[in-house]
């Protein structure tokens, strides 16, 4: 993706959203964008803009997710739900071969085609875009790129919004990750009551700005876009500290209160789940009855199973506490040495979806607080 020069900020109209939506289209883009669904925002298809969650507001806390009802006009005066970028790009089960045998017992391999559909995702969160970076670096390593990965992210086309309504438990702004998508989007939107400013990040970006009857941004609309994300950050009461924290971590593995987590923690692998940056996954065959054909399958694993540290008769984190050590440590540590940053990005989505609450903004103070 080339990042041209931004361009200056346009405007379009809230009654023109679906003119987007419609160049998004006539480019031979899939549009999907967040909706509101059994109580939480989510991705779905995205035919017309009124499918957008207008007025709907979300207030989240530790164990708790809850939205509600206004009379705004907005679309996206919302903090993130469950869902990231992730499962666009990361698909949660996939077939990477199958194999069949014929009545002489002889094997044949088949490679599953590689297929991806050109999707625009509307309403992208910076955080979410510094989680895919993380992706990217993980599955497109060069030389070792994942295909079915690769395809899916090359057909991408993401249409992020500055974020104006943060919740209680994000704390991107701590971890230099939002609340403004500073780059990794095709367009970007900051959102007015009136409408919204538009700008380019893409040549791809820029080509459908070109099409869409827009007008130049006044002085004013600048303005409140820029305050709106001031507000944003002054919002935000939840941090991490900054920089590597691996030594830090690991000179405390023996800290009692790896123990006090483990008994609040049900190894459910919720946060790991709704985690946008986290990607461990296992690989299963599936058989048919009849034993003559077997696929083989990559799924989301989580690092909070027992299964998942099992190797040849011996699991090496056979509990809770060892458990949540390995992932913490990693996702805030051993994270700087193999992708220079750390796994968490502030989106604060292991907070809010872990039935007991535990919130990592304030474990790590304890952990912190000395050496036993």
């Amino acid at each position: 993706m080339t990042d041209p020069t931004p361009q200056a900020g346009r405007f379009l109209a809230r009654s023109d959203f679906d003119l987007l939506l419609g160049a998004l289209r006539e480019l031979g883009y899939h549009c999907v964008g967040p909706q509101l669904h059994a109580g939480a925002i989510v991705y779905d298809d995205l035919e017309h803009a009124d499918q957008l969650p207008v007025g709907v507001s979300v207030e989240q806390a530790p164990g708790s997710y809850r939205v509600q009802q206004s009379d705004s006009v907005r679309s996206f005066a919302w903090s993130n739900g469950p869902q990231a970028l992730k499962p666009l790009v990361n698909a949660p089960r996939e077939t990477l071969w199958s194999a069949t045998t014929s009545e002489d017992g002889r094997l044949e391999f088949i490679p599953t085609p590689v297929e991806s559909t050109p999707v625009a995702v509307i309403g992208v969160r910076s955080c979410d875009l510094a989680a895919l970076a993380l992706q990217d670096r993980h599955f497109l390593r060069p030389g070792k790129e994942d295909p079915a990965y690769q395809a899916r992210r090359a057909a991408l086309f993401l249409v992020a919004v500055n974020c104006s309504h943060p919740s209680a438990t994000c704390f991107c702004a701590s971890t230099g990750d939002g609340p403004a998508a500073g780059r990794g989007y095709d367009l970007v939107l900051d959102e007015l009551d009136e409408g919204f400013l538009l700008q380019g990040g893409s040549n791809a970006g820029a080509r459908v700005l070109a099409a869409l009857d827009t007008r130049e941004a006044t002085e004013a609309q600048r303005a409140a876009a820029a305050q709106a994300t001031t507000e944003a950050i002054a919002m935000q009461q939840r941090s991490l500290p900054a920089g590597d924290l691996y030594e830090s971590l690991m000179a405390r593995q023996a800290h009692p209160h790896w123990q006090d987590i483990a008994g609040r923690c049900l190894s459910c692998g919720n946060c790991t789940s709704v985690c946008p940056t986290c990607f461990c996954t296992d690989v299963r065959d599936d058989w048919s009855v009849d034993g003559k054909r077997v696929t083989h399958d990559r799924e989301w694993d989580s690092c909070f199973t027992q299964g998942h540290s099992y190797l040849h008769g011996h699991v090496v984190r056979p509990d809770t506490a060892a458990r949540y050590r390995q992932w913490l440590t990693h996702k805030l540590g051993s994270w700087h040495r193999q992708y220079d940053r750390s796994g968490c990005v502030g989106c604060g989505r292991c907070i809010s979806w872990c039935p007991t609450g535990i919130d990592i903004t304030a474990e790590i103070p304890t952990l912190l607080d000395s050496v036993p």
